[in-house]
């Protein structure tokens, strides 16, 4: 029979270890490691209140990062321009002084009381509209950042409106000018312009965020949101008329409330008490409404973007 060099078969062998050759130490002890204490078994935590709640303190408390953030938008996007940022005065002066020059012939209004209005409405929308229509492509602007850098998710927002904030201050130069050309009594009633202001910051929050995220995840939301507003709805009211009646459907308009919070002190109009409990009401509505939106899909917008 010939040979085959070099050749040489093994039988494979399987070892079967049965129950009887461990010992009974030895699976107690197995046992005992392996067991599973459903008592001690913990939920994920990142579809709840709490969850959401601890991403904006988070990401409030990261307040370095988001400050400079913001002001590098602003460094960024007047780069080598003499006049950089007061291009956003300038801008928004002309316009209120175009709109107002127009409208006050038209209606036959003073223009010493119907500019400063129209000027400080435009103001505020611009901070608005800014939040609302920013807010909507927010996440979708910083897909680098949220996939690179470890922070929290309301970071972007806080960032967001610190730069309008930071907008809306250059913008209220144009206000000081106007109080000098057009003087007022305007007394301890102007303090109430702080509070007005920070309910307005808030809700910038809290819009940015929901509209972040809902914008994020359906792309057709964003052109949606750019809508217009009336500014002049008490210059119409004045008229009186059909017109006055008409002017009145305006104030259905949540957002005239968050306008007048803001604008009647700076121009001493008297301002109801209403308008601080409309404004109120949605500021808590808004937040709770944000609240859910993270807590359902915050933790898949670094997905979704």
């Amino acid at each position: 029979m010939p040979a085959y060099p070099a050749s040489r078969t093994r039988a494979a062998r399987v070892v079967v270890v049965s129950d009887k050759a461990v010992p009974k130490e030895s699976q107690e002890t197995f046992a005992r490691i392996t067991q599973v204490d459903s008592s001690e078994t913990h939920t994920s935590q990142s579809r709840t209140f709490r969850a959401a709640w601890s991403d904006l303190v988070r990401g409030f408390l990261q307040h370095e990062l988001w400050l400079q953030l913001g002001w590098q938008d602003i460094k960024q996007r007047y780069r080598r321009s003499m006049l950089g940022p007061l291009w956003i005065t300038i801008a928004t002066g002309v316009m209120a002084a175009t709109l107002g020059l127009l409208y006050s012939v038209l209606f036959k209004i003073p223009v010493e009381k119907f500019l400063p209005h129209v000027t400080v409405g435009l103001i505020m929308w611009n901070f608005i509209s800014g939040s609302i229509k920013e807010g909507s492509e927010i996440f979708i602007d910083n897909e680098g950042l949220i996939k690179q850098l470890p922070s929290a998710l309301s970071v972007h927002v806080y960032r967001l409106v610190w730069k309008h904030t930071l907008f809306l201050a250059h913008n209220m130069v144009i206000w000081v000018v106007l109080m000098f050309v057009f003087p007022r009594p305007l007394g301890w009633h102007l303090l109430l312009a702080i509070p007005g202001l920070a309910l307005l910051v808030i809700n910038g929050v809290w819009v940015s965020m929901f509209f972040g995220i809902i914008a994020t995840r359906y792309r057709d939301v964003a052109p949606l949101l750019d809508s217009p507003i009336v500014w002049m709805t008490d210059i119409l009211t004045a008229q009186g008329g059909d017109v006055a009646s008409r002017a009145r459907i305006a104030q259905l308009n949540p957002l005239y409330h968050y306008m007048e919070v803001f604008r009647s002190p700076l121009i001493g109009a008297p301002l109801p008490t209403y308008h601080w409990w409309v404004v109120i009401g949605f500021t808590i509505a808004g937040l709770l409404l944000a609240l859910f939106a993270m807590k359902q899909w915050r933790f898949r917008v670094s997905y979704w973007v």
